[in-house]
């Protein structure tokens, strides 16, 4: 006796409530933000702090690939504890999808963030950039309250220079912004990157005239490290 479709339809469901049940298991914690562009990145970082377990409360570089193109990011700054959590072309809004994996797993005493370059080259206005600066911040404060912040100025670039103007008022509002509370602090790689005509200083790219090459990179290094030291002398003045 040959089975009656409603039996064969029951089948069918139970059999695709097994793979979609096998799916989210083998998908783990990241089934929930399988669906951003950026999963194998994230994995990808996962799957390294397993084979080597990152540092305690360590000074976190999360952003895009500015950060993630700085080889020796990790070693550039003796003494401090740096991991390099820079992924892709990514935006504010990939940070804040991927927030508890890439920020708060950490448990980051610092934490400087690049964004904001592709989101304004992708359409994004000033005040919708900004207002992705502000759910970072609040959230580092309610995760992590005392974690420190720098924001690490959006760069001016040849290949982008048409969003030139939208870049300084958007580092801009973002100094002020840090410039009222304590334990956030702007980092200024923008003023030293343009020429004396306020144009990209084309001897600091690659010749995608977009990422850093490696004479940007120590110049990157020469406003940063200050950064850190002053932050370190402060957690020492605090007792921390």
């Amino acid at each position: 006796m040959r089975p009656t479709i409603p039996f064969l339809f029951a089948r069918r469901v139970v059999a695709v409530g097994f793979v979609a049940v096998g799916m989210a298991l083998a998908g783990g914690s990241a089934g929930a933000q399988g669906t951003n562009r950026f999963e194998g990145d994230i994995r990808a970082f996962e799957a390294r702090d397993l084979r080597e377990a990152p540092p305690e409360r360590p000074v976190l570089f999360v952003g895009s690939s500015s950060f993630r193109m700085w080889r020796g990011l990790e070693t550039a700054f003796p003494g401090f504890p740096v991991i390099n959590r820079g992924f892709g072309g990514s935006q504010m809004s990939d940070v804040l999808h991927f927030f508890d994996r890439v920020v708060t797993r950490y448990r980051p005493a610092l934490i400087f963030v690049y964004e904001g370059d592709n989101d304004l080259a992708a359409g994004k206005t000033v005040d919708a950039v900004f207002e992705g600066w502000r759910q970072f911040v609040e959230r580092v404060e309610a995760a992590m309250p005392g974690t420190a912040i720098r924001f690490v100025a959006v760069k001016p670039s040849p290949s982008r220079i048409r969003w030139l103007e939208a870049q300084r008022v958007l580092n801009e509002r973002i100094r002020e912004d840090c410039a009222e509370r304590p334990h956030l602090g702007y980092v200024d790689v923008f003023t030293p990157m343009l020429d004396d005509e306020g144009r990209p200083r084309g001897e600091l790219f690659l010749d995608d005239d977009l990422h850093v090459n490696d004479a940007g990179y120590a110049l990157w290094a020469s406003l940063i490290g200050p950064e850190l030291e002053a932050w370190a002398e402060g957690r020492d003045g605090e007792g921390e």
